[in-house]
């Protein structure tokens, strides 16, 4: 698996692969094919797709442990950037169809809905995240402060479902908030466990 993770095509692939869903989205606006209420539609698919390619970040390092798949590694970067594409997309989408460009407006509209501002902060960490996801980047701040800097991906995850969650209460519709909210936990929790266990193997408790 690693051989094929590694070949010259897989990156590519990966990123024909992470952008269909923006051609798909961009195919449904341009053929009016996203419903009564467009706007809205191509916010929330935007916004979908964001949290899902984070889910698929947070996946990675899990993956690569339990199967020796380390060539994953070399894919993080890319989901990570696409995260941050779609979510931007997803600020760009609501800027725009539901504030009119009106940066006064959405000023105000972060102050009064609580839901609002979780997403922009999520949105905040995952531009820092970007912007810092270069090698340049990691030669600039050391590998330890780059790395303590990266963890804020823990917190967007978490601010992202809190921002869905609230947004879905209007609706009272939360079954897929539900299945990210668990995706993470999991996620988050297994990393947990593994920090744990790596600073406290079994064999070191054992002799204490």
């Amino acid at each position: 698996m690693n051989r094929w993770l590694l070949h010259p095509l897989a990156k590519p692939l990966l990123f024909l692969v992470c952008s269909l869903p923006w051609w798909w989205l961009l195919w449904a606006v341009l053929t009016d094919r996203l419903g009564a209420n467009p706007a809205e539609a191509l916010i929330r698919s935007l916004g979908d797709w964001s949290i899902r390619a984070l889910v698929l970040v947070l996946l990675v390092t899990p993956l690569r442990i339990l199967t020796g798949w380390t060539a994953l590694a070399r894919w993080r970067r890319m989901l990570g950037l696409f995260v941050f594409f779609y979510a931007s997309l997803h600020l760009v989408a609501y800027v725009w169809f539901d504030m009119g460009g009106d940066v006064a407006a959405v000023v105000r509209d972060v102050v009064q809905r609580p839901f609002i501002l979780l997403g922009m902060l999520s949105w905040i960490f995952l531009l820092c995240l970007a912007m810092t996801s270069f090698d340049r980047a990691i030669r600039w701040l050391g590998a330890s402060r780059w790395r303590a800097l990266h963890r804020m991906v823990y917190l967007s995850a978490v601010l992202g479902t809190l921002h869905f969650f609230w947004m879905r209460s209007g609706k009272n519709d939360h079954s897929e908030v539900w299945l990210y909210a668990v995706l993470f936990a999991v996620l988050l929790g297994w990393r947990a466990w593994h920090a744990r266990s790596r600073l406290h193997p079994p064999g070191d408790r054992v002799m204490r």
